[in-house]
């Protein structure tokens, strides 16, 4: 099938990628920087140097993905893909949107004549390799006109479609909610372990709890990934951003009067981070430079401003 996608970030170009390499696609790469989609085609990809080229090189019903950071720089990309695009073509967003956002830009784009699916996508900067979980809502029949993308760019099992719009991205925010406290858990015991009697070896014990354990998980192999490079993490500065869901997983709990401790308790946690460096705090962003290519802040660096969502 044609599809095509706008943002060759991270996650966008690695998405291509997966397409061209793995599927029988037609993938159309824009960007805004031309560099990045010189570096698509040189990929496999086709090359789109505007959104009008973008939307073009593609028949109806085209499928046209957004794969910008969430907030006002998707909000322009998608009225930028109504201005050229005709009615019956399919708009996704793959940004981590709030879904209260994604279901005001679904009644927009359906009040415009197209069809949209709001697309919440894991995988990080391993998912070329791994695949990309991905959790879908919108129209059902743009996803099912879709979906031969989504099996390829998800491992086994690891696409669904979940309802109306906003469905998707709901279900992403709470699955980074968890993970924010997934990563606390881990993070609280290694700061125990690192600052007990005992000389452990963390990349040993990571390793060690990964064979049979019940808190064995692709997090505790990134974990020992990262006390490899450097064991105490003495590089890291421990400095955690949240970038948006965890916020929303807790107002989304507190709104539904569901007692979320570990979770808000880890954003808080995030917000102490940001005042005084810690090991717990070196393990999770340690850990996020693993499975997401998040910036760490080196130890020598002052902390920086909170980055832009």
């Amino acid at each position: 099938m044609d599809i095509g996608i706008w943002g060759m970030g991270r996650m966008g170009f690695n998405m291509v990628r997966r397409l061209v390499d793995k599927g029988e696609h037609r993938v159309i790469a824009g960007n805004r920087s031309p560099g990045k989609v010189d570096d698509a085609v040189a990929a496999g990809a086709a090359g789109a140097y505007s959104v009008e080229e973008f939307v073009s090189m593609q028949e109806t019903p085209r499928v046209l993905w957004s794969m910008l950071p969430a907030g006002d720089t998707t909000d322009d990309m998608i009225q930028q893909f109504m201005q050229h695009a005709d009615a019956g073509d399919i708009i996704v967003d793959g940004a981590n949107s709030y879904f209260r956002d994604s279901v005001a830009r679904a009644r927009e784009v359906r009040n415009a004549g197209f069809r949209w699916l709001d697309a919440g996508v894991s995988g990080g900067v391993w998912g070329y390799d791994v695949g990309y979980c991905t959790m879908i809502g919108g129209d059902a029949d743009a996803f099912e006109h879709v979906e031969p993308a989504f099996a390829t760019l998800a491992p086994h099992s690891g696409y669904a479609y979940l309802g109306d719009a906003g469905a998707g991205h709901f279900a992403k925010m709470v699955h980074n909610g968890v993970e924010y406290g997934m990563l606390q858990a881990y993070a609280e015991g290694f700061e125990i372990l690192q600052k007990s009697r005992y000389d452990y070896d963390l990349r040993a014990l990571s390793s060690l709890w990964n064979q049979g354990s019940v808190v064995r998980s692709w997090l505790l192999e990134l974990a020992e990934n990262a006390f490899e490079q450097d064991a105490n993490l003495d590089s890291v500065r421990g400095y955690v951003e949240d970038s948006g869901e965890g916020r929303w997983t807790v107002l989304e709990a507190i709104e539904e009067s569901v007692p979320a401790n570990a979770i808000a308790g880890s954003l808080f946690a995030r917000f102490a981070s940001r005042q005084d460096d810690s090991f717990a705090m070196k393990v999770i962003a340690a850990l996020r430079g693993q499975f997401g290519g998040h910036a760490i802040q080196e130890a020598s660096t002052e902390y920086p401003e909170q980055e832009q969502k």
